[in-house]
């Protein structure tokens, strides 16, 4: 635990701007982002007397052992900077919102040729249109069961559409009319296009206009005396109303707004969301958080607006954002927002009428929102400290190992041996912090060999990190596991240098959650004696004595310690066991996953990848020309120059490549038999 004192700035050194300020530990990990109109006054706050502190905050601050700052021009850009830091760094004293489930949505592919309409979970796309969330995907697929007489756009997977342009024959929806088949022609990618655009503008709340069409044109039909069209249109109008149907009018045909509510106590909080459309509710949304720093409702509310629209653009941005209290700078909130919709945007709490009383339909759902996540949570909590506290007493450990690293070896008979190393911090899976390794010690399979370079790499690095606490640069074979690269600071502002380090160098930006330097409480293996040896060994070698080792063997699920001649044997229905069985399958799926991804690679090199400053993108414009490698193979070096971005240098390089390079037999999918052919493309 530091004392705030040891980092405290000196008071002329904060300047009195508007900025961002980061709090990191000993590890040099940021573990609190914040902003601040004045700097000067607001990081002050943090260093007075430990007992007038919240005990959040007090927390915080004493696991804290430097602070950092960047200014910036307005309170906008210190809204904006703090959402990237926050995105960036993972912060563990900052509010992160999790949904309480994946929500599936309506999405309308408008960045392919021929759009398509589908459902879709998790992160969003660029270029595609995306309606709800729903509930459930059944209603998205009766909705869109409805709507498709009237708009039929394509709902076809990639291969179904290629297959039937293929053959000339359009799948069974093309037959019943649910489908405008622009796959054989039946319509331009123009008319279908308009097509899509139509089904996302009635998605969006502009139906009157729609239905009103179609019954004028329903009348005009039975006045000329067509019949059957008549029944048609009467047919889709009436399908057109039922698709309405499933989604209440809540409030009036021009409103487009979301409405937040939130549910809290000391410790959690529950946010919901309904997003209403031309006066309708076409989604609704949970999120639950940790109120793991001090925080007010208006704080909760400014981090839900960050979460819910960091991201978004345009009419994803709805006119109006009621809430239940406004956040501390409203003003700057509402300019962000504006920026992002590229409109005005109302951001209010509703004081009467039927936005008031919608408002508090959705105050409960977030009452029972946070009722129920009590409910789960408490048993859950219960279970993975039951299993913290088992997996503890059979390995004689001081305390429970909040922190467990596994790692496993993966290979092919002996050909691309790589190691995977997964996190679980509380029981619970950190996939930011999973890493993955190529073995370079050697050739062959030794998984012994392999897991004490794997190991040492490992721990090295460690020790490197805790040595130099400055910024040092990934290998390319470490790379994380899940989310984005590690990215440079937000473009825009200008850091201000921060509080030097003791050899009087500024430190830089080398918090991000993406490092080797937080250390585990237990290793596990995926192995017996000899791989649990191993790694003993390698951690000894490098002086490591705090660190506990085991490994858990699979064929009888036995946990191994060092310089044991037995096991030790945790009961069947042990909760401990179960844990370590759920991290040691953790560690195969992934390093499962990483060799066959590297094996598929190998499989599918090309030629042109030895061609010295020939790039992907070019390597790609070369086979989409000519089609395949060999039929590359087959061009001249004046035929190869006609490429866009092909010299004639590199056409020289390229040509002589080919040549030099037999055409290599056709690789073999080991699954399922089928030749894997060179014409489709050879490049991957």
């Amino acid at each position: 635990m530091a004392d705030p004192s040891s980092y405290r700035p000196k008071p002329g050194q904060i300047p009195d701007s508007p900025g961002v300020y980061k709090f990191r530990d000993e590890h040099r990990r940021v573990i609190y982002v914040g902003k601040a109109k004045n700097l000067r006054q607001r990081v002050a706050n943090y260093f007075q007397d430990l007992a007038n502190l919240h005990p959040r905050t007090r927390t915080m601050v004493t696991t804290a052992a430097s602070v950092e700052w960047t200014v910036v021009s307005t309170e906008v850009e210190a809204l904006q900077l703090e959402y990237s830091w926050i995105k960036e760094f993972d912060p563990r004293f900052n509010v992160k919102y999790r949904d309480d489930k994946s929500y599936p949505y309506l999405a309308v592919t408008l960045n392919e040729d021929f759009p398509r309409v589908q459902v879709m979970r998790g992160a969003k796309k660029k270029g595609v249109r995306y309606f709800g969330p729903y509930g459930h995907a059944w209603a998205i697929r009766e909705t869109v069961d409805l709507m498709l007489r009237v708009f039929p756009v394509r709902t076809c997977s990639a291969g179904v559409f290629k297959n039937a342009a293929r053959t000339g024959r359009p799948c069974l929806l093309g037959y019943i009319g649910k489908c405008s088949a622009p796959c054989v022609g039946r319509v331009t990618p123009e008319e279908h296009r308009e097509l899509a655009e139509d089904f996302c503008d009635f998605m969006a709340g502009r139906t009157g206009t729609y239905i009103r069409r179609l019954e004028k044109d329903m009348m005009q039909a039975a006045e000329e005396m067509e019949y059957e069209r008549a029944a048609r249109l009467r047919d889709d109008a009436e399908a057109l109303k039922r698709a309405m149907e499933k989604s209440a009018v809540v409030l009036a045909d021009v409103t487009d707004a979301d409405l937040i509510a939130v549910a809290e106590d000391e410790l959690e909080a529950a946010l919901q969301i309904f997003h209403v459309r031309g006066g309708r509710v076409r989604g609704q949304r949970g999120w639950v958080t940790d109120k793991v720093e001090a925080v007010d409702t208006s704080g909760l509310v400014e981090h839900a607006l960050q979460q819910l629209y960091g991201e978004e653009r345009g009419d994803a941005v709805p006119k109006e954002v009621l809430v239940p209290a406004l956040p501390e700078d409203t003003e700057a909130v509402s300019q962000w927002l504006a920026e992002r919709r590229g409109s005005q945007v109302s951001l209010r709490i509703p004081q009467r009428g039927d936005k008031k009383d919608l408002m508090v339909t959705v105050q409960r759902n977030a009452q029972q929102a946070l009722g129920l996540h009590k409910t789960k949570r408490a048993s859950d909590l219960t279970t993975r400290s039951r299993a913290l506290e088992e997996i503890a007493e059979a390995l004689g450990l001081d305390t429970a190992p909040l922190r467990i690293e596994c790692y496993d070896i993966s290979h092919l008979q002996g050909d691309d041996v790589v190691a995977s190393m997964v996190v679980f911090e509380d029981g619970l899976a950190r996939k930011s912090e999973y890493r993955r390794f190529q073995i370079k010690g050697f050739e062959g399979q030794d998984d012994v060999r392999s897991m004490h370079e794997v190991i040492g790499r490992r721990f090295k690095r460690y020790l490197q990190e805790k040595e130099r606490t400055g910024e040092w640069e990934e290998q390319p074979t470490d790379t994380p596991a899940d989310g984005p690269a590690p990215t440079g600071p937000a473009p825009g502002p200008v850091p201000a240098l921060a509080p030097a380090a003791e050899d009087g160098e500024p430190r830089e930006d080398d918090g991000r959650p993406k490092r080797f330097a937080y250390p585990p409480q237990l290793v596990v293996v995926d192995g017996g004696q000899p791989q649990v040896a191993a790694a003993r060994r390698a951690l000894d070698e490098l002086g490591i004595d705090d660190i506990a080792v085991c490994g858990l063997a699979k064929r009888l699920e036995e946990v191994w310690l060092p310089g044991d001649d037995d096991p030790v044997v945790l009961p069947r229905s042990s909760e401990g066991l179960y844990l370590l069985q759920r991290v040691r399958d953790e560690a195969h799926r992934f390093a499962i996953t990483y060799q066959r991804a590297k094996r598929a690679k190998r499989i599918r090199s090309s030629p042109l990848d030895d061609v010295s400053g020939l790039g992907e993108t070019r390597k790609q414009a070369l086979i989409k020309h000519f089609g395949s490698v060999k039929k590359l193979r087959q061009a001249t070096i004046d035929e190869i120059c006609e490429v866009p971005g092909i010299g004639r240098r590199t056409a020289e390089s390229v040509a002589a490549a080919l040549a030099s390079t037999a055409p290599a037999a056709p690789a073999v999918n080991t699954a399922t038999g089928e030749i894997i052919e060179e014409d489709d493309g050879g490049s991957s």
